[in-house]
C-alpha cells in the first residue's frame, strides 16, 4: 500500500471562513491557503483542522504578510508543490504557471476566484476557487489534493454553500 496525503486547498477567503470548510476538510493531513486570507485569524481557525501553510495575496495587509510569504515551495511524498496567489501575473494563465514551475508536480494558485484543475504535460495546476464571499456568478469552492508516492497527483473540487 502506497503512502498518501490529502491536502485541503483554499483561497480567497477575504475574511470569511465558512462552516462548510470544516466538513470539506475533515481528515486532511495539511491545508494550503493560496492567499487573500483577509484576516490572520482565519489561518488560526484552519489550524483546528490541520497544519496550515499559506501565502499572501494582493489584498492582504501587513498583519497577514508578516506571517506568510509571497510564494511557497514544499515537498511531500516525492512531489514538489509550489503555491502563489497569482496576482504576480495579473490574471494568471495556466501556461505561465506551467512554464514558471515546470520542475514541480503541482502548482496551486488563487486570485481569479475561478476554480480549476488542469492536467498538463508538466505540473498539475489547481485553483481551489474562492471560499469567501460569493460574488455575482461565482461559485464558492475549495479543493482536495491527493498525493501518493510514485503516482501522479490528483485533485477534486468541493462546492460550498454560496450564501453570504
Amino acid at each position: 500500500m502506497s503512502e498518501s496525503l490529502r491536502i485541503g486547498l483554499i483561497s480567497d477567503t477575504h475574511g470569511l471562513l465558512r462552516n462548510e470548510v470544516y466538513a470539506a476538510f475533515e481528515g486532511v493531513d495539511e491545508i494550503l491557503h493560496a492567499g487573500d486570507v483577509g484576516d490572520p485569524a482565519i489561518l488560526t481557525e484552519l489550524e483546528v483542522i490541520a497544519p496550515v501553510r499559506a501565502v499572501y495575496g494582493n489584498v492582504d495587509d501587513w498583519d497577514v504578510r508578516q506571517r506568510v510569504g509571497e510564494s511557497l515551495e514544499l515537498e511531500r511524498l516525492g512531489h514538489r508543490v509550489a503555491m502563489v496567489h497569482g496576482h504576480q501575473w495579473g490574471s494568471p494563465k495556466v501556461k505561465d504557471l506551467v512554464e514558471a514551475y515546470s520542475e514541480f508536480s503541482v502548482v496551486v494558485y488563487g486570485h481569479t476566484h475561478q476554480p480549476l484543475i488542469k492536467i498538463t504535460a508538466g505540473p498539475l495546476v489547481v485553483n481551489p476557487g474562492s471560499a469567501g464571499h460569493a460574488r455575482l456568478g461565482e461559485s464558492v469552492t475549495v479543493a482536495i489534493l491527493t498525493l501518493e508516492r510514485g503516482r501522479a497527483p490528483s485533485a477534486r473540487l468541493i462546492g460550498l454553500r454560496a450564501s453570504g
